[in-house]
């Protein structure tokens, strides 16, 4: 395979769900373990796979618009209503 761009890392990470973020994670860490770790598609790449471990502890992309308040009736209720930007914390 030629050496992987960031237009290549695009296409894996811009239709990335929660429910596939680690899978794709995964995939994003094999295109670029070849690359030396200070080649700048391999910084972009570890850019990219912080959001998706981001994402994978949300429930929705949300990059967009504004989040709903915690304070809002029922929130506690829809824990997993996390967006990417504001995740649940991760389990150990």
């Amino acid at each position: 395979m030629s050496e992987p761009t960031r237009d290549d890392i695009d296409v894996l990470v811009a239709s990335a769900t929660p429910h596939f973020a680690y899978q794709l994670r995964a995939r994003l860490r094999e295109l670029v373990a070849d690359l030396p770790g200070d080649h700048p598609t391999r910084l972009y790449a570890e850019e990219q796979i912080e959001l998706l471990d981001r994402l994978g502890h949300a429930s929705s992309k949300a990059e967009q618009g504004k989040p709903e308040p915690r304070t809002r009736p029922g929130w506690d209720e829809i824990p997993s209503s996390a967006p990417a930007s504001d995740p649940l914390p991760a389990e150990r």
